[in-house]
């Protein structure tokens, strides 16, 4: 082999083993490259899984929320229900007492409602027709008897001593200016009850309104009757 052959050989193997290392530096880049890339890839897939899993879980969490919010809705229309029945059937049951009871009711009612002594008293049409003079009646009794003078029992026993009891109350409320209500001509739209007037000024002692007036202060009262 001459000396331009060597020199051609030795240079093709200098060529040779440095492709051969750069081949090499080049696989192993690629395969580092290769390594990270997938490296990321698993840790991408993972943080996917897992903002997945938690958004997932977060509207688990926003249904559970809302479905026990409208539970609660749900439940508190319902007892606010069965609160405003139990206030209706109060109504109802206020209405249909006994006539004795309902009369005495009434008269009771006009007797505290008065300021005067002298108002008109207004009743529903049905009430007027039906116990209007004799609700009237009793609670002027009942006013004149607030400032009668108590008479001795042995003075009231007999018949004669009833009419002088009576006799008393009466001359007792004229003189205090008071057991002077009448019936009013006119009557009111209300299931039940009373209101009393006075010129323009008018008491109402309706059962609504009765009612409506004391439902703040029962309601609580009442739903726990019913609820606990």
């Amino acid at each position: 082999m001459n000396g331009i052959e060597k020199i051609t050989g030795q240079i093709e193997a200098d060529v040779q083993r440095e492709i051969d290392d750069l081949t090499a530096q080049a696989q192993a880049q690629a395969a580092e490259i290769l390594a990270d890339y997938e490296a990321r890839a698993r840790a991408e897939a993972e943080a996917t899984l897992k903002r997945g899993a938690l958004a997932a879980a977060q509207r688990e969490e926003r249904l559970g929320d809302m479905a026990r919010l409208e539970a609660r809705k749900l439940t508190l229309g319902t007892k606010q229900e069965m609160v405003e029945r139990a206030f209706q059937r109060a109504l109802e049951k206020l209405t249909s007492l006994p006539d004795a009871e309902y009369v005495s009711l009434l008269a009771n009612l006009a007797a505290a409602g008065s300021r005067s002594g002298h108002e008109a008293v207004i009743f529903s049409q049905k009430d007027r027709a039906r116990f209007g003079k004799q609700v009237v009646t009793l609670a002027n009794d009942i006013l004149a008897r607030k400032v009668a003078p108590k008479l001795p029992e042995e003075l009231t026993g007999s018949k004669a001593g009833a009419i002088l009891d009576k006799v008393v109350a009466g001359a007792s409320a004229v003189l205090a200016g008071t057991g002077m209500l009448t019936l009013a001509e006119d009557s009111r739209p209300m299931a039940g009850g009373l209101i009393l007037r006075d010129n323009n000024v008018e008491t109402n002692c309706s059962f609504e309104v009765l009612i409506h007036l004391q439902r703040d202060a029962l309601a609580a009262e009442v739903a726990k009757t019913l609820f606990d």
